[in-house]
């Protein structure tokens, strides 16, 4: 990824933001020879890319037969709803999917904090090319506690560049014990919203969940093809 123009010139000018030395330096977050910290953490990043990728089209399979352990596992917002409209007919309680869900929002969270500890505006770089986000970044160290700490807090709603932020508090300094306390909040927050409308949906929620666990394998292949496709016709629009 390349920088963009403008302020962002002036702040890689300026130190604030690692500017590549070769051509392949864009790719990663650190500059100069790779530590095997580097090199393990990237692994962990990578690996939990791959875990998401690997679970995506086994969701509908467990969404009907095991909701509170798919929530936990992708921390995915449709899998608490209907967790929470099992609980609603007695499944499972309230309080597992609740806890459950923000669990599987956070579980995984303080890697992205680290990269910021570890890499700065490196990793910045890699997670997003808006001007806007990378100036805001590069202010990280400025901001007052209480703007960052409520920015963790809000970095779950929709819109919110998540990465970024959790990026931004590990480049802040902000302790490890304070962000997860702060993520974990912001999630319980958000995991309480929609257990709530799934809860309150209840019979009706749960009927269309069985309907999707009796077409799990079609909705699997589907899904399945859709992320084949979609690079596939992007390349073909590209070279026409």
């Amino acid at each position: 990824m390349s920088i963009v123009d403008g302020t962002s010139n002036s702040l890689a000018a300026a130190g604030a933001i690692p500017r590549a030395t070769s051509p392949w330096r864009r790719f990663v977050p650190w500059q100069g020879r790779a530590t095997r910290l580097d090199m393990a953490l990237m692994g962990a990043i990578l690996g939990v890319v791959a875990l998401g990728l690997v679970l995506r089209p086994l969701k509908p399979f467990l969404l009907a037969s095991h909701p509170v352990m798919l929530e936990f596992l992708t921390g995915d917002l449709t899998a608490i709803g209907a967790a929470a409209a099992f609980a609603r007919i007695g499944e499972a309680p309230v309080w597992l999917v609740v806890v459950a869900g923000a669990a599987g929002m956070v579980k995984l969270d303080w890697l992205t904090w680290w990269t910021g500890r570890q890499w700065g505006l490196g990793i910045v770089r890699m997670f997003t090319t808006s001007e806007r986000a990378l100036r805001f970044a590069g202010r990280a160290t400025e901001l007052r506690p209480w703007t960052l700490r409520a920015a963790v807090v809000l970095a779950v709603l929709p819109g919110v560049p998540t990465a970024v932020v959790y990026a931004m508090a590990g480049l802040a300094g902000m302790r490890l014990a304070t962000f997860l306390i702060l993520d974990f909040a912001g999630a319980l927050v958000m995991t309480g919203l929609v257990a709530g409308l799934g809860y309150g949906l209840g019979q009706q929620a749960v009927d269309v969940v069985l309907i999707i666990d009796r077409y799990a394998a079609v909705v699997s292949l589907t899904m399945i093809a859709i992320a084949v496709l979609i690079p596939a016709i992007k390349r073909l629009i590209r070279r026409r």
